[in-house]
C-alpha cells in the first residue's frame, strides 16, 4: 500500500514538471528577442531535436519506414500546426507582448480545443464548456485591454497578444488532429518524423529572412528550446498520460499562467498587476466550469 501511494506522488510530479519546462520555455522566448529572430531561434531549436534524437532515431525510422509511409501526410499537417505555426507564432508574439501575458493565453488551449473539436468531430459541447468558455473569453479581453476594455476596443488590440491568440488556436488544431486520426505509429517516431518536416517548413524562411549566427548571447536559449521543451518535456507529459490518465494530466496545463507568472517576475522583471490577477482567475474559473461534465440521471426501474 505504501509503495502505491509514494508510486502515485511520484507520477503527478511528471506533468508539473512538464508545464514547468514549457512555462520556463516561454520566458526564455521572452528574453531572447533582442538576440536573435524569431525564424532563426525556430528554425535552431527543431535542428537541435533532430540532431539529438537521430543517433537513436535514424535505424528504427529505416525499419518502420513502411509504417511512415502510410501517415506522412498527416505527420506532415501535425507538424505545420504544432510545431511550425503554433511555436513560430508564439516566437514572433514575444517580440510585441509580455512573458506573463503569453502564460495566460496558452492557458486557452483547453477551450479552444473544445470548439474545435465541434467543427472537426462534431462533438456539441455542454452548457457548462459553453459558459465556461465564454467566460474564460472575456477574461482574456480583461487581460489585453490591461484592465480597460474601451481602450482595448479603440486600440484594435494588442499585436502580440492577437499574434499569440492565433497561436494557441492552431495547437488547438494540433491536438484535435491528434484524437481525430489516432495515428496507430509509435510516439517517437511520430516526433522525429514531424520534426523533420518542422525543418523543411522552415527552409522557404531560412531562405527569404535569413538565419542568424548562434552566438554566447543565444546559444543557452536555443539548446534549452531544442532540448527541455522540444523532447524532455513532451516525453515526460506522455509518461504522465500513461501513469494517471489523459483528464488529471491535462489539468496541470492550467498552472502554466502561474508558472510563468513568477519565471517572468523573478527573471524578467515583469510585473504581476490587478488586471492580471483579475482576468487570470476569471479565465481559470472558466477554464475549470468547461471541464466540467454534466450528471447523467438514470431512472431506476420499478
Amino acid at each position: 500500500m505504501v509503495t502505491q501511494s509514494k508510486t502515485v506522488w511520484w507520477a503527478l510530479a511528471l506533468p508539473l514538471l512538464a508545464v514547468l519546462i514549457w512555462s520556463m520555455n516561454i520566458a526564455v522566448t521572452r528574453y531572447v528577442v533582442d538576440y536573435i529572430s524569431p525564424v532563426s531561434i525556430s528554425f535552431y531549436r527543431w535542428l537541435v531535436a533532430f540532431l539529438v534524437l537521430t543517433p537513436f532515431m535514424a535505424t528504427r525510422v529505416w525499419r518502420e519506414r513502411v509504417l511512415i509511409q502510410q501517415y506522412w501526410k498527416k505527420l506532415a499537417v501535425l507538424a505545420a500546426f504544432g510545431m511550425v505555426l503554433y511555436q513560430g507564432l508564439g516566437y514572433t508574439a514575444a517580440h510585441y507582448t509580455s512573458a506573463t501575458n503569453m502564460g495566460i493565453i496558452n492557458a486557452f488551449i483547453p477551450i479552444f480545443t473544445i470548439f474545435v473539436s465541434m467543427f472537426l468531430l462534431k462533438e456539441i459541447p455542454n452548457r457548462f464548456a459553453i459558459v465556461g468558455s465564454i467566460l474564460s473569453f472575456l477574461g482574456l479581453l480583461y487581460v489585453m485591454a490591461q484592465g480597460n476594455l474601451a481602450g482595448l476596443i479603440q486600440s484594435g488590440g494588442h499585436l502580440g497578444d492577437v499574434m499569440m491568440v492565433i497561436a494557441v488556436f492552431f495547437y488547438a488544431f494540433y491536438g484535435v488532429f491528434l484524437k481525430k486520426w489516432q495515428l496507430n505509429i509509435p510516439l517517437m517516431i511520430s516526433l522525429y518524423i514531424q520534426i523533420i518536416f518542422a525543418l523543411l517548413y522552415h527552409l522557404p524562411f531560412v531562405l527569404w529572412l535569413g538565419l542568424e549566427a548562434i552566438n554566447p548571447q543565444n546559444i543557452s536559449s536555443v539548446l534549452y528550446a531544442g532540448i527541455f521543451p522540444s523532447l524532455i518535456a513532451p516525453l515526460v507529459w506522455m509518461l504522465a498520460v500513461q501513469m494517471i490518465g489523459p483528464n488529471r494530466t491535462s489539468i496541470f496545463m492550467n498552472l502554466m499562467p502561474v508558472f510563468t507568472a513568477i519565471i517572468a517576475y523573478i527573471w524578467l522583471n515583469e510585473a504581476w498587476t490587478v488586471y492580471h490577477s483579475i482576468g487570470g482567475a476569471i479565465i481559470l474559473l472558466g477554464i475549470l466550469l468547461a471541464q466540467k461534465k454534466p450528471q447523467t440521471h438514470i431512472k431506476a426501474s420499478s
